[in-house]
């Protein structure tokens, strides 16, 4: 399980090839084993904030694993050659994971969110997976932490003895935050992003075949258009004059080593 599965350069951002069950027994083989991991769930605005900056890039790219989180990001895998290339989005793996995690016994922890999310989502989950140890939860400040703070909440993350910790705080704050506390958190580490509030039923998810056509970014946009018109309505139409160009200048490679 040490390998990394075959994985394709989206824009230079590696997007690794995976599914829910080989993920969540990734996790849970890492968290068995203590180890300090952390995992990105990777969408267009992944991508798009990692080509306009390097450093970011470098971040996710160092990730013990990225999933195709949203369905453009899979159309590209397999456009790239991976033809069974699958979706793996946080809403869906979070309680994936924990199913796994109430199984083996494994205790969890919550980062970020609001109180009152968190406390919806902790019942939830808990209804769902009675056997579920939701050993730590906490909705630090919107702000960034004092040194102090954040020694403490590393503190109080590991003295909980939760060894998987589900981070929603947003791309790319949770994805830095998360590469920043590598071998200090003794968990491992899910970037899930807005997981917690469609989880605890706070936000509405895309109904099903909104999300296989796509479109789930188009039904985001319309019930908050205020927050995300900005992310869908520049990112989008770039990646995908990007990527074209990514996929001409491969195919085009290709052809000049082939008729050498």
């Amino acid at each position: 399980m040490n390998s990394r599965p075959q994985h394709k350069f989206i824009l230079r951002m590696r997007v690794d090839a995976t599914s829910y069950e080989h993920t969540a027994r990734r996790i849970v083989n890492w968290a068995r084993s203590r180890e300090s991991r952390y995992v990105c769930l990777a969408n267009v605005h992944m991508v798009m904030e990692s080509y306009d900056d390097p450093a970011f890039r470098r971040i996710v790219n160092d990730a013990d694993l990225v999933t195709p989180d949203g369905m453009p990001l899979v159309w590209c895998l397999r456009l790239l050659g991976i033809s069974r290339a699958t979706r793996v989005c946080g809403p869906e793996l979070t309680p994936f994971v924990c199913a796994r995690a109430a199984e083996e016994r494994i205790p969890v922890g919550f980062y970020g969110g609001h109180p009152q999310v968190l406390d919806r989502l902790a019942n939830n989950l808990q209804k769902r997976f009675p056997n579920l140890d939701i050993a730590y939860s906490w909705s630090p400040p919107f702000r960034p932490l004092a040194h102090a703070e954040d020694n403490l909440a590393v503190q109080m993350i590991n003295e909980s003895g939760a060894r998987i910790l589900f981070v929603g705080l947003g791309c790319p704050k949770q994805e830095r935050w998360m590469n920043e506390h590598k071998g200090v958190v003794q968990a491992v580490m899910l970037g899930v992003g807005a997981a917690f509030d469609f989880v605890a039923g706070t936000k509405r998810q895309a109904p099903k075949f909104v999300r296989q056509a796509g479109l789930e970014w188009l039904f985001r946009l319309l019930t908050e258009p205020r927050r995300l018109w900005r992310r869908y309505l520049l990112h989008n139409p770039r990646f995908l004059a990007l990527f074209a160009y990514q996929l001409l200048t491969n195919r085009s490679a290709k052809r000049t080593r082939e008729s050498r």
